[in-house]
């Protein structure tokens, strides 16, 4: 079974052109390392929670939108690998003082798939 990253970023709407850019550059990056695909949602229905919810869980301010991403790779030894050479890639070397997103509230994790229909 393949390997997923998945992503919850809060992204300021404003910057939604910076950021589709900077995520088309990136997923070719992570495509050169190994990724089968690289999905991108930016989020339209996203309602909020009275316990828990996307926007609760990045505390989304109002002039941003939530967005929902996934890396998927053959298996997590790929991923392991393409990641980190991903990460390596002078491509990927971004001034954090001008990425389109808050990364500290950036939730993300790898997650083993368990069924695919």
């Amino acid at each position: 079974m393949n390997y997923i990253d998945g992503y919850v970023i809060p992204v300021p709407t404003a910057k939604r052109e910076a950021y589709r850019q900077l995520a088309q550059d990136a997923s070719a990056v992570f495509k050169d390392y190994g990724a089968l695909k690289v999905v991108e949602c930016w989020g339209d229905d996203v309602p909020e929670g009275k316990v828990t919810s996307f926007p609760m869980a990045v505390q989304r301010k109002p002039d941003e939108a939530v967005v929902f991403s996934w890396i998927v790779w053959p298996s997590r030894k790929v991923r392991d690998e393409g990641m980190k050479k991903a990460m390596e890639d002078p491509r990927m070397n971004h001034d954090p003082a001008n990425m389109p997103f808050d990364g500290k509230r950036m939730i993300f994790g790898g997650f083993e798939v368990i069924v695919e229909a």
